[in-house]
């Protein structure tokens, strides 16, 4: 055996010292970094018990702001309790304040036997606002959160608390249908910006007492309401449990768009594939929350994410359930096809006329001959430069006015593709892949689903460039692994393909009527649930005959 020189051994153990020494300490400093970007707790300040104090020190807070409204005033000429109410301009119902705040107390005559101002504040908690929603509050931290979500602030003088007196309101658009989910038959009611509004949608739809609405506050600006939105007794404790630690591990300064939350909370965050599925139908989310699936409500957003989901789910359409199951199957299938067009087309014309020219019949390989003959580029080259001008064409239509925005997507396409044939930089036939790639995406009812495939649609491109139809095969396998290792809230990306039970396959590529899927999913919902009645099959009466 071959002995190292003691010298060596000396030299390597100083070098692997040197290199724990410093990975510890990188380790220990980045723990310490770590710590410190943890947010404490705000440090409680009470109120004062001198009216003046209070005002200014909430006026010095909010950074006098003008739209931060202090109106002060005495309580009765009897009693000579100097008062203050505090809103924000915009945020509240002023008719509110006016009746239920102000008007009530300057004609109440209860408070005339109250010996102090403690007692004055006590009658004017229990009898004194005709308010459903009357709190009492003393850290100002609190107050200012009040103050901030359009609730109006009473302060007493001589007392160190206030009252805190329901009266948010604003402008808001009004419940209309969904742009980007339309059916043909179905509710034409869609989320707002209103969290409210939203869960008394669903409400409206789920009238059981076991939906259960739990709620969080995220973000250290913004404050959003998360609700978190199940019904008891179907949805499975574990991904339930899965949903509120991915949600309160949450630290961020704001949260704007529930976007925010669906990239905190999904499994895979790398993968071009959405884990979650988000939806402005509020019946839509309803049936998920019926089938034992959890919805977020996102406050200021009208897009409600739901959770778990599974591959299938974003082929399918509300539309599915509310026709016959035999035009819901026929128009799944539809669906099915589209997608699978607009992800290989590109890639299937690019392997076929640059490598496999024996497989198109004559008749058709000498058209498409004909049709490329003086074109500069190879078939990558005007793919590329294709679908780069159609993805433009697709953005420009989203950004602009709706009107123009048609105009620009449809007379934009026509044009650039005449041109650009006519100029003779790609083939008539590319022009018309594209254009039936382009309208498959668009059968795809899940916007983020479309994205997705149209994401993997350049790689497989490349691959066919390269090697073809073994090319796209290769890249179907990859894609098809990393699909069977996806997961969401701990449910296989690919169910009911990986469980492969009967009984889940009947709302998957064929929608089997109603009488027949009579148990929800069980690799969702808790198992041995039942949904349809025994028996429900509908039979002509034969009794008379």
């Amino acid at each position: 055996m071959h002995n190292k020189p003691i010298s060596t051994c000396f030299k390597g153990g100083i070098i692997i010292s040197i290199f724990k020494y410093y990975h510890n300490k990188e380790k220990s400093a980045n723990t310490e970094k770590d710590k410190n970007c943890k947010k404490e707790p705000p440090r409680q300040i009470e109120l004062s018990i001198e009216l003046t104090s209070n005002i200014e020190n909430i006026k010095k807070i909010m950074g006098y702001a003008s739209d931060v409204i202090v109106r002060e005033f005495t309580i009765t000429p009897d009693t000579e309790v100097k008062a203050a109410v505090i809103f924000i301009k915009g945020l509240v119902e002023r008719e509110l304040i006016n009746e239920q705040v102000i008007g009530a107390l300057m004609a109440n005559d209860k408070f005339n036997n109250a010996k102090n101002n403690v007692e004055f504040f006590e009658i004017l908690k229990e009898y004194g606002i005709p308010s459903i929603y009357v709190k009492e509050e003393y850290d100002v931290n609190n107050i200012l959160d009040q103050l901030i979500n359009g609730n109006t602030i009473l302060l007493l003088d001589k007392v160190n608390k206030a009252l805190i007196v329901e009266s948010a309101g604003w402008k808001e658009r009004a419940i209309s249908e969904p742009n980007a989910e339309n059916v043909v038959r179905g509710p034409k009611d869609g989320f707002t910006e209103n969290i409210e509004n939203n869960i008394a949608l669903i409400r409206r739809r789920i009238k059981s007492p076991d939906l259960r609405i739990e709620q969080l506050i995220i973000g250290a600006k913004t404050k959003t309401r998360i609700l978190i939105t199940y019904l008891e007794g179907v949805a499975k404790e574990e991904i339930i449990n899965e949903v509120r630690k991915r949600l309160n591990n949450i630290e961020m300064d704001s949260v704007l768009e529930s976007g925010y939350i669906e990239e905190l909370i999904e499994d895979t965050p790398l993968s071009p594939f959405p884990q979650l599925e988000h939806t402005e139908r509020p019946d839509r989310a309803s049936a998920a929350i019926l089938e034992g699936r959890i919805a977020i409500v996102v406050d200021t957003t009208p897009h409600v994410l739901i959770a778990p989901t599974i591959f299938i789910e974003f082929i399918q359409s509300a539309d599915d359930y509310y026709e016959r199951f035999l035009v819901g199957t026929f128009t799944r299938f539809v669906r099915i096809v589209a997608y699978f067009i607009s992800i290989t087309l590109p890639a299937m014309y690019i392997a076929l006329t640059s490598y496999h020219q024996e497989m198109i019949p004559t008749t058709l390989a000498l058209s498409i001959a004909a049709s490329r003959e003086g074109v500069p580029f190879p078939s990558i080259g005007e793919a590329f430069i294709m679908e780069g001008t159609f993805e433009i064409l697709r953005e420009a239509g989203l950004r602009l006015p709706k009107q123009a925005g048609q105009a620009v997507s449809i007379v934009g396409g026509i044009v650039i593709g005449q041109a650009a044939v006519e100029a003779g930089i790609v083939s008539q036939a590319m022009v018309i892949v594209v254009a039936l790639t382009g309208i498959s995406s668009f059968a795809i009812p899940a916007f983020n689903a479309s994205a997705s495939g149209r994401l993997i649609r350049f790689p497989l491109m490349l691959m066919a460039s390269v090697l073809g139809l073994p090319g796209i095969l290769a890249g179907l396998s990859i894609i098809i692994i990393h699909l069977n290792g996806l997961r969401s809230f701990g449910i296989s990306y690919m169910e009911p393909f990986v469980s492969a039970k009967k009984n889940e396959f009947k709302d998957v590529m064929v929608r089997s009527p109603w009488w027949a899927m009579n148990r929800l999913p069980s690799y969702i919902a808790k198992r041995g649930f039942r949904r349809v009645g025994a028996n429900m099959k509908p039979s002509p009466d034969n009794e008379n005959k």
